[in-house]
């Protein structure tokens, strides 16, 4: 889906390495996360936003609810909100 610089297919270190950049210019700890964390990210969002755990099981690949329920969905919202912070220091535009 993302390829390399040189269009080839990334293997798994190429995509750790492209995020940890990514991790280290938004001022995050980047040994602390692993790619996974966007899976997580993306049940927690969905969630927190309302959305039927049967909804969000079918859109990550789940059988059933079970696994959905008790590994992926966390309520995030500080983390969220550090992130806000965090992308709005990033794209700050200085407007005088």
């Amino acid at each position: 889906m993302f390829p390399t610089r040189l269009g080839t297919q990334q293997d798994d270190a190429n995509v750790r390495h492209d995020f940890r950049r990514v991790l280290d210019r938004a001022g995050l700890v980047a040994k602390e996360w692993t790619p996974r964390e966007l899976r997580h990210s993306f049940v927690s969002l969905l969630s927190d936003d309302g959305m039927p755990l049967e909804q969000i099981s079918r859109l990550v690949g789940h059988s059933g609810t079970s696994v959905t329920e008790l590994v992926y969905r966390k309520q995030i919202r500080p983390a969220v909100e550090d992130g806000a912070v965090a992308m709005d220091r990033i794209f700050r535009t200085d407007t005088a």
